[in-house]
Order: C-alpha cells, then structure tokens, then sequence
C-alpha cells in the first residue's frame, strides 16, 4: 500500500516538474457505502447482515499527441474495487493497477490495447457468455472488475461504427500450447435509426474457454471447462421525451466436450429493461437457462434481478461532486424449483474529484 501511494505521488510530481513529458490529467472518485443484506433460501435458515464498504479509484490518463492517448486505474482488485470492513477493523485495502491501456484515437477510427474496460455495467454480452446459468447483477463488472487483456479496433462504416475486440476470455495456466488459452471475438455495429440507438453484436469464443459461471455454479470445477459458448443479441436505446429506455436481449449456446470428458451442453438468454428518468435509474434483469449437461446437477435455470437507484446531487463544482444514492438490489433464483432471493439495501455517499 505505502509502495503503491509512493508511485502515485512520484507521477505526480513527475507529471508537474517534466515540460517535455506528455501531459497526465488524474481524476478519480471514493465511495462508502453500508449494506443490509437479507437472505433467503428454500431449506435453509434466512439470513441478515450489515455490511460496510469502501472503495477508491484514481484514473490516469495522458495525451501523447496525434490522437495517441495513455490511460489507467488504480484500485484495490476486490470484486468492483470494494473492500469491507472485517472483524476488529483488520481488512486491508491495497492499491493495484486495475486497467492499463493505450492506443490512438483518429478521425473515423480507433484502436486499444491493453488491459481494457468492457462497459459491462451497461451492456451484458459477457454476463450471459461467462455466467449464462446466473447472468444477472453484472457478475463480469463486479467479479472481473470491468476488464479484460485484448485488442480493440473500431472504424466508420456507413451511417454507423463497427467495432472488433479480440480478448483473452481465460489464460489456462496448466496448458503449454498457446492455442490452449481461451480467446474471444466480440463484433459489434452500433449505429442510430432516426432518435433510436442500435447495437447488435455477436461474441465467441475461437478457443476452449473456462465458464466461470458454469464452474461456481455447479460446484464441479472443470465441468464446464475447455468449451466454446457462441452469444449474439443487441442493446437499444430509445429517448422519449425526459426518460430514455433501454433494452438489452441476448442468447447463449454451447455443445462441446469438456476438459473432463463431460459432453456440455446448455443454452441460455438474457432480457433487459432499464429506464432513466433524471436522477432515478430503474432496470430488470431476466435470465434462463436449459442445461443439458451429461450428470449436470441443475437442469433448469430461472433467475431474476431489480435494481432501483436515485442520485442527489449535494454538491456539484468544477473541482467535483458529492452525491447520496439510494439503492435497492433484489436478485431471485429459481433452480429445478428450488428458491433463493437476496435483499440488498444501500447508502451510496460518492465523491467524485
């Protein structure tokens, strides 16, 4: 942590003291944010629980000139960047370089590389790819941070973008064959139709990948690994007048031999709903999966997930805000008829500088 503090500092100063360098704009936010979390399951006793979080984020980003731009994160690397506070007040929170990128932005095209965010807080081709027998809750924001190492390349063609992304889904550590490692392809044409933002895309995997999903749901660790999952769908966006809609609709498929010898197969959609009116964001999440799997614990996958959150501006200048967010979290699961939901209530008290 005093390493980590130390580098930021001497950027910093090194940002300030070398006119020849590029110059380097930091920015950032920090967020406390307790929780109830209230818990049911179908057998099992219900649960209750407060908890207390905390994060902090700072961003680096430098203009090289020409279009050539640097950026980074830096943050703790606990599921979305939260630490919580333990027994006794022990918990650390120690600072890391969560994304790091760079690439060129030019007049009617763009490429990245790098460890790279994914906007996967808005747009769940992940979620159903990596989780499709439990998408929701934006598990790839929260458990991969928002990232993920590759390549992006975007260009102008007709009246809208296309874009490529060429990602590293899963670096199999076990495996001495580069081919062995899990590469993805995500292809996405975003363009507008009159006042009306669409987007589909498709992503799949060129190589055998590790569904982490797959593995912490059925709680039988290679199961699902070594197999190719092929997703395609799309995002709209539709302003109509003061509130502006949104929706998201995908499907997911797989029928591969796993690293076990297990014949996967399984196939899963996710639907979205999300309307923002001001400072209030609604949304709903529905996910189901048909899961064939040879001896697969679970065949039958029905899950469910509302989000309602309102933001109070208390402060707002040029040098940054404070904000209050109220939010509520309510994740349901349904699998083979076995019930389970999950309460969140929380604080958000964000600042932003």
């Amino acid at each position: 942590m005093k390493k980590m503090i130390s580098l930021v500092c001497a950027i910093v100063l090194m940002a300030q003291a070398t006119p020849a360098s590029a110059a380097i704009n930091f920015s950032g936010d920090a967020q406390v944010r307790p929780r109830g979390e209230f818990i049911y399951n179908d057998g099992a006793a219900d649960t209750s629980d407060m908890k207390y979080m905390y994060r902090l984020r700072l961003n680096a980003a430098a203009d090289l000139g020409d279009g050539y731009f640097a950026k980074a994160l830096i943050s703790s690397e606990t599921p979305g960047w939260l630490a919580t506070v333990d027994g006794n007040n022990t918990e650390t929170f120690d600072l890391g370089v969560s994304q790091l990128y760079f690439g060129r932005m030019m007049e009617d095209s763009h490429y990245v590389m790098g460890r790279m965010p994914l906007n996967s807080f808005n747009n769940p081709v992940y979620d159903i790819s990596m989780y499709p027998f439990q998408a929701l809750e934006v598990p790839v924001f929260l458990n991969a941070n928002d990232r993920l190492y590759g390549f992006n390349y975007g260009t102008e063609v007709g009246p809208g973008e296309l874009n490529a992304t060429l990602s590293v889904l899963d670096n199999d550590q076990d495996e001495s064959d580069m081919f062995e490692d899990g590469y993805g392809l995500l292809v996405s044409y975003k363009t507008n139709i009159g006042n009306v933002t669409f987007e589909p895309q498709m992503l799949a995997a060129l190589s055998d990948s590790d569904i982490a999903g797959g593995a912490y749901i059925s709680g039988i660790a290679d199961r699902y690994d070594n197999v190719k999952p092929l997703t395609f769908g799309a995002n709209i966006s539709v302003p109509a007048d003061d509130v502006t809609f949104c929706f998201s609709g995908f499907y997911t498929q797989a029928n591969d031999d796993a690293a076990d010898g297990t014949e996967v197969d399984y196939s899963a959609y996710m639907l979205r709903a999300k309307a923002i009116y001001g400072p209030l964001t609604t949304w709903i999440d529905y996910n189901a999966a048909d899961n064939e799997t040879t001896g697969a614990d679970v065949e039958e996958y029905k899950n469910l997930f509302v989000w309602a959150q309102y933001k109070y501006t208390v402060h707002e200048s040029s040098m940054g805000t404070f904000s209050l967010m109220p939010t509520v979290r309510y994740l349901s699961t349904d699998q083979d008829d076995t019930d389970a939901s999950r309460l969140r209530t929380e604080l958000w008290a964000n600042v932003t500088f």
